[in-house]
């Protein structure tokens, strides 16, 4: 008997799939298609020859915890214990999944706000849990009304994503706050916060539930190198939590992967003391404003992107088709490929939306633009 009788092929890999067929450019799969900085390069073909290639410490490489804890300190200014409150996982995914089975029983409720990334349920399903679907305002903001109302006596943990993947929204100072009053209320409540597009950030800085002292005592915050240094394939990220909840979390951690990729780690170590993480921000609002630009004489109507590499476009004005269909003809008769928003949702809300993945080459990027701009 399947755990997930209803899970299918992420997506993701069906639209980059359909993209490599009709050799499409392809917007939609999550992932950057430029050079990484020569200077990782450089640090990797050095330490490549270094005797570091067995296992790290299960929780991480003490050397890179200790980095990561000076990151967490130099932006969010709270000090994270390396030992007791930190571990690096195989990507933001797998800690994800770890932390979620790691704290959810059978029969505790998740809530999750739609449209919300694809990992979520499926993590909780396995776990024995019950996924909750509560959708987001129009405007993709948190509608805490709704929130506050699907909450129960069996809610064990909230999902939430900021800055938010597919729609490139931020929460807001008034957002948190809504958020604190609600969980103040509701004390089993644990909060999972998914951060990995923390440093992708545009007109307004991203808040960092480590930020919130009222939030980050019951919050598993989860981040991810893969999108803060573009090395996806990689598959580096870590999770900061408070003691009690890391211990349970490790439990799982050390029989699922033990520890992750010695190399990765090393690397990642050394060069997170040269990297600024805020010139990463502004490469990646050139490149929104470069494709925003391109877009402006086409019919797409294109929505505000506040961070992330995302780009959400509405194209009710060109076709009346489903979101799937569109997306779909466009790869096959226009040759760009994008992600319809309505898989993000649990039912299917189609409010004919498209994303694209903006963090591409210049060149790539202009070339897409031009073969949305004659549709």
């Amino acid at each position: 008997m399947s755990k997930l009788p209803n899970t299918r092929a992420s997506i993701f890999s069906v639209m980059s799939q359909l993209a490599n067929k009709h050799n499409a450019i392809n917007l939609s799969q999550g992932f950057p298609n430029f050079p990484v900085d020569p200077r990782l390069l450089d640090i990797s073909e050095r330490l490549l020859t270094e005797n570091i290639h067995q296992y790290t410490s299960m929780a991480g490489l003490p050397s890179l915890l200790v980095k990561i804890a000076l990151l967490t300190e130099k932006h969010y200014q709270r000090r994270v214990n390396t030992t007791t409150e930190m571990l690096v996982t195989s990507g933001a995914t797998q800690g994800i999944y770890t932390a979620i089975n790691a704290l959810v029983s059978k029969g505790d409720e998740v809530l999750i706000l739609d449209p919300s990334y694809d990992s979520y349920e499926p993590s909780v399903l396995v776990a024995g849990g019950k996924p909750v679907r509560v959708s987001l305002n129009d405007d993709y903001s948190p509608n805490f009304n709704r929130i506050e109302t699907a909450i129960t006596s069996n809610t064990k943990l909230m999902v939430i994503n900021n800055p938010h993947n597919p729609t490139g929204k931020i929460w807001s100072e008034a957002d948190f706050k809504a958020l604190e009053t609600i969980l103040e209320k509701h004390s089993q409540v644990l909060l999972l916060s998914d951060e990995v597009y923390e440093y992708i950030s545009f007109k307004h800085s991203h808040i960092s539930v480590n930020t919130r002292p009222k939030l980050r005592n019951r919050a598993i915050i989860a981040s991810s190198f893969g999108k803060s240094l573009h090395v996806t394939g990689w598959k580096v990220g870590y999770l900061i939590a408070p003691e009690e909840l890391m211990k349970e979390i490790k439990k799982i951690h050390q029989f699922l992967v033990f520890s992750v990729n010695s190399i990765s780690q090393h690397v990642i170590a050394e060069y997170l003391d040269i990297v600024d993480f805020n010139e990463v921000a502004k490469m990646y609002a050139r490149k929104k404003r470069l494709f925003q630009d391109a877009l402006k004489n086409s019919r797409f109507k294109v929505l505000p992107s506040e961070g992330t590499y995302f780009q959400v476009v509405n194209y009710s004005t060109i076709s009346k088709q489903n979101d799937m269909d569109f997306a779909k003809e466009l790869i096959t008769k226009y040759g760009v490929a994008a992600i319809p928003i309505s898989v993000f949702y649990k039912d299917a809300t189609d409010k004919h939306m498209l994303r694209f993945c903006f963090a591409k080459t210049d060149e790539t990027l202009i070339e897409a633009a031009k073969k949305l701009a004659v549709i």
